[in-house]
């Protein structure tokens, strides 16, 4: 029985993360990044810039696609270089010789947009910022490419040590304590991922990848005032606003998170994970 092989149009964190999940059960894993010194082993790295039409790219055969880019800009055009044209021109050079079984395009929810209340799959996305309108255009794009594909909506990562809010609440920066922050683990993002490429049979076309339980801007600042020792309001008199996600969908694959929510009593924000 021949190995199973993996292609990770962009390995940097999330991706590597990811590619770490699929080589633990046997895969074959190569990463594309721009720099492949980069990439961890046992991922076999290749050196590309999908960014640069004139990089003549390797034939990158495999049984399971993730694409998992990141933009080198905040723009607009940063963003259709990388998420529209370098998706395109990898997935060109992973479908030269064949289709692959699984394939898994990463977005993110911002595409929904400023929309209020509860939020799943089915609700129509409408971005308000060009950036966000650029990811839906490469969602389409990568649906028109790849019909059977998946597209994983996350929302905000977090994960990494000393989090930006850890910050902000020593400035005492709150601005909208009630808005709704809907996030997910990063460890809980490459494990839905990983998930979506290799244990979900017959997958539906789109996953929203959030964790259990969002909560309001003003209880993670009073979270990690506590950890840091001065004092916050509760927040208890302010009304939630935004919107709130929903992952019964993924849920319902079997997909569980391995990280607590933030309610649910997520390890120290201050040192970090």
């Amino acid at each position: 029985m021949s190995t199973q092989t993996a292609t990770l149009l962009g390995c940097g964190d999330l991706g590597s993360r990811v590619g770490l999940r699929l080589a633990q059960e046997g895969v074959s894993v190569t990463g594309v990044r721009r720099d492949a010194a980069q990439v961890p082993p046992p991922i076999r790295g290749v050196a590309a810039d999908l960014t640069d039409p004139d990089v003549d790219l390797p034939d990158l055969d495999a049984d399971l696609l993730l694409v998992c880019l990141t933009a080198d800009g905040r723009d607009e055009d940063a963003y259709r270089r990388t998420y529209v044209d370098g998706m395109l021109r990898g997935i060109e050079a992973v479908v030269r010789e064949r289709t692959p079984s699984r394939a898994v395009l990463v977005s993110s929810t911002g595409v929904f947009g400023d929309v209020e209340g509860e939020v799943d799959e089915s609700t129509p996305p409408a971005p308000s910022r060009p950036t966000a309108r650029v990811l839906l255009e490469a969602e389409r794009a990568f649906a028109e490419a790849l019909p059977h594909g998946v597209v994983a909506r996350l929302s905000g990562l977090y994960g990494r040590p000393h989090p930006r809010v850890v910050d902000e609440v020593r400035r005492g920066d709150d601005h909208d304590p009630g808005r709704w922050t809907n996030r997910v683990h990063r460890d809980d993002a490459a494990s839905a991922l990983a998930h979506l490429l290799t244990r979900v049979d017959d997958p539906d076309r789109l996953y929203v990848v959030t964790d259990d339980e969002p909560c309001t801007s003003g209880e993670l600042r009073a979270l990690v005032a506590a950890e840091l020792g001065v004092p916050w309001p509760t927040g208890d008199d302010v009304t939630p606003v935004g919107r709130r996600l929903s992952n019964a969908r993924l849920r319902a694959t079997g997909w569980q998170p391995e990280i607590p929510s933030y309610r649910e009593g997520y390890p120290p924000l201050v040192a970090g994970s």
